[in-house]
C-alpha cells in the first residue's frame, strides 16, 4: 500500500492541531511539542504538521483537497466544520476544472485553502476560474479572510490575480 505524505509548516500548532483535527475527525497519531502527524484510512494520507522548519508559507500550494465519494461525505465534513466553529464557503452546482461539483472551502490557520468536495460528473470546459460566475459562484480557492465564520456560509468570490485550481 502507498500512501501520500504531506507535511504542513504552522505558526500556530495548538490552532492547526484544532483545525485538522476537525477537518479530519481524528486526533493526531503522533502528538509532540512541536509536531503532530495523523496517520489517516480515509483519506490514505500521512498528514503531518509542525513548528520547525521553514517558515509557514504557501509557496506554491493553490490548494489541498479532499474528494468525496457521496453526498454524505460531503455533509459530514460540512458539518465538522460548521461544529467547531471553523470559517467555510459553500459553492454548489460549480463547473471547475472540467467538473461540475459540489464544493466546502476552508481556510487553514496559515492561509492555505482547503477544498472538500464531491464531483457530480465532468464537464466540457475547465469553468470559471478567475471570476465569480452570475450567480456568484467560482472555482477558485478563497483568499485568507474571505472565507465566513459559521453560521453564515457564502458563496466564493474570486479576485483577479488570485489562485485557482
Amino acid at each position: 500500500m502507498k500512501r501520500f505524505h504531506v507535511h504542513v509548516t504552522v505558526a500556530d500548532l495548538s490552532a492547526s492541531i484544532g483545525y485538522y483535527s476537525a477537518l479530519f475527525a481524528a486526533e493526531p497519531t503522533i502528538l509532540k511539542s512541536d509536531y503532530a502527524k495523523w496517520a489517516l484510512e480515509d483519506p490514505q494520507v500521512n498528514f503531518a504538521i509542525s513548528s520547525l522548519g521553514a517558515v509557514p508559507a504557501k509557496l506554491g500550494v493553490d490548494h489541498l483537497g479532499i474528494q468525496v465519494e457521496t453526498d454524505e461525505e460531503l455533509a459530514e465534513i460540512q458539518e465538522r466544520l460548521v461544529g467547531a466553529s471553523l470559517p467555510m464557503q459553500e459553492q454548489n452546482d460549480t463547473t471547475c476544472c472540467y467538473a461540475k461539483s459540489d464544493k466546502y472551502w476552508s481556510i487553514d490557520p496559515q492561509g492555505v485553502a482547503w477544498e472538500s468536495f464531491h464531483t457530480r460528473e465532468s464537464a466540457p470546459t475547465y469553468g470559471q476560474s478567475r471570476q465569480a460566475t452570475d450567480n456568484g459562484a467560482a472555482c477558485c480557492a478563497p483568499e485568507p479572510g474571505s472565507v465566513a465564520t459559521p453560521p453564515k456560509a457564502e458563496k466564493a468570490c474570486c479576485k483577479p490575480g488570485s489562485s485557482c485550481c
